[in-house]
């Protein structure tokens, strides 16, 4: 009797200490709460027969951890996950991997992910072009340099252009009079330094299911390929883009120092770009600093009316502002009597028409990025039906530099790099693992396990796939300790104490009566 009561009180006391441990942990993010497992005892019989064997006591088969869900909290740490459903984080401390439900991150001072322990979560790292590697888990350290610019080398234009329009009275075609075309729509490209530069279309309808498309740059017409046959090849845009640059920048900062050379290209850069004359820049006359200064007045009315003074980049500035190429037709569109694109009458016209347009555009000023830009022009899902004309959206591939400001993380453990460009780019996505075992994991203490071989080696994955949950940001998963539970069960984890206790208390009594006999 005393074998299996003192059996009892150890199994209730190592019960307690389990109960007590769960409680303790109740506020322990990703904690999993335990469980004393018991199993009674008996003793061997010499002659193989047990039938009358009432046990010598009870022991503590196994201390079975829970690995339920617990509850999803929100937090105020972008760097806060929590797990939806099954699985890990990998961790890895001093090159040993080992295991958490608790997502509680932050960032060292290598912009690397690891919790309050130092552990570094593991995942897979994204290329400059935001594709995630995939492969063998590695550090998760996030790269905050800035987001390169991409120049703009598609850009795609969809309307309905109304079959009800009519040929507009003024002709021809000025950008700068809105009755000689039907519709204009706006699009920011970028160069390869990533500035910004309005490109503008034009549609003009020029007879029935026939509409010609002009562009501009910068709120200036542009020249475009195959049309260069239009323009007087000794006055096209690249021999005025580089006279201009050359010439207008070595104006010194002395006016009555300007050279011939400089004040032959004012008369130039006034008559040739601003009132789109042919004239032959090399041939142009020598003319004096009066057509410069004469230029300047003109383009800069408001304060200040001299060149006196003024840097070659201010007068540079003013006679950009001013530069007008003349308009030309970047294509014709041909429609169907049902009202969709008809490409294959579109080859058919001379010259032939063929999408995409391959607009060149100009940069004025120059920004030292490469120019002309080169957009290859599309026009998907344009249409001419007969409701009201309209602009259904335009889009494109380029965008600005951009610096990091903030990431998120989705459920698919991607993490987001947000920037200032308002483009998103992945920088990692974080590795989960899971066993066929969880039962048999090994414990380590700061929310972390181990794996073992009653657990079996890990699945690696990502979340949201196969057996591994999702993940949620700003979160995290609480304790799944349930304090009712606990506290019902140390009131029978001590009613079972004393009872135990009382078996021994009784025992005692009888032996001592024993003793007392005469």
């Amino acid at each position: 009797m005393f074998q299996q009561g003192l059996s009892g009180l150890n199994a209730a006391s190592k019960s307690l200490d389990v109960i007590g441990n769960n409680i303790a942990n109740a506020s322990t993010v990703g904690f999993k709460s335990s469980q004393a497992q018991f199993a009674d005892l008996y003793a061997n019989s010499l002659n193989g027969v047990s039938g009358n064997n009432p046990g010598i006591g009870v022991t503590v088969s196994k201390l079975a951890q829970q690995f339920t869900q617990g509850n999803i909290e929100t937090s105020n740490n972008p760097l806060d996950i929590a797990i939806n459903g099954g699985g890990f984080f990998r961790l890895v401390v001093n090159g040993a991997v080992q295991y958490s439900r608790n997502g509680q991150f932050h960032e060292d001072n290598t912009h690397t992910l690891v919790n309050a322990q130092g552990a570094v979560l593991t995942g897979y790292l994204a290329n400059t072009a935001g594709v995630i590697q995939l492969g063998a888990p590695v550090p998760l350290t996030l790269d905050k340099s800035d987001l390169k610019p991409v120049a703009t080398t598609e850009a795609n234009f969809q309307l309905n252009l109304s079959s009800a329009e009519a040929v507009p009275k003024t002709v021809p075609f000025d950008a700068t009079d809105p009755t000689s075309y039907n519709k204009q729509t706006v699009l920011t490209v970028y160069d390869t330094l990533g500035t910004a530069h309005i490109m503008t279309t034009y549609y003009v309808k020029t007879d029935a299911n026939t509409w010609d498309v002009y562009a501009g740059a910068d709120n200036k017409e542009i020249v475009t390929a195959g049309v260069a046959a239009s323009v007087n090849t000794s006055t096209d845009v690249a021999a005025a883009r580089t006279a201009y640059n050359n010439a207008v920048r070595a104006v010194p900062a002395d006016p009555a120092a300007v050279g011939a050379a400089a004040a032959a290209y004012a008369q130039v850069a006034y008559d040739t770009m601003v009132a789109a004359a042919r004239t032959d820049p090399a041939s142009a006359s020598d003319e004096q600093l009066a057509a410069l200064q004469a230029a300047y007045t003109k383009l800069n009315p408001t304060g200040g009316n001299s060149i006196t003074g003024k840097s070659p980049d201010d007068i540079n500035a003013a006679l950009a502002d001013a530069i007008v190429v003349p308009a030309v037709k970047v294509g014709t569109l041909l429609f169907t009597k049902s009202g969709a694109l008809d490409e294959q009458a579109m080859a058919l016209m001379d010259p032939p028409q063929t999408l995409p347009f391959q607009v060149k555009l100009p940069i004025f000023p120059a920004t030292g990025a490469e120019e002309p830009m080169t957009v290859a022009t599309t026009f998907d899902k344009t249409t001419q039906y007969g409701s009201v004309t309209n602009d259904l959206g335009s889009t494109q591939n380029g965008y600005s530099a951009g610096s990091w400001q903030r990431y998120s993380i989705d459920e698919n453990g991607i993490i987001l790099g947000q920037y200032s460009n308002g483009k998103s780019r992945a920088m990692g996505q974080i590795a989960m693992a899971n066993f066929a075992s969880v039962d048999g994991l090994t414990p380590l203490g700061n929310n972390a396990w181990a794996e073992s071989s009653d657990s079996g080696p890990p699945t690696i994955g990502v979340p949201n796939a196969g057996s591994m949950g999702q993940l949620r940001a700003s979160a995290v998963e609480t304790s799944n300790t349930d304090l009712t539970a606990e506290l019902v069960n140390m009131i029978t984890a001590q009613r079972v104490y004393q009872a135990n206790a009382q078996t021994i208390k009784t025992e005692d009594s009888i032996l001592q009566t024993l003793v007392n006999l005469r």
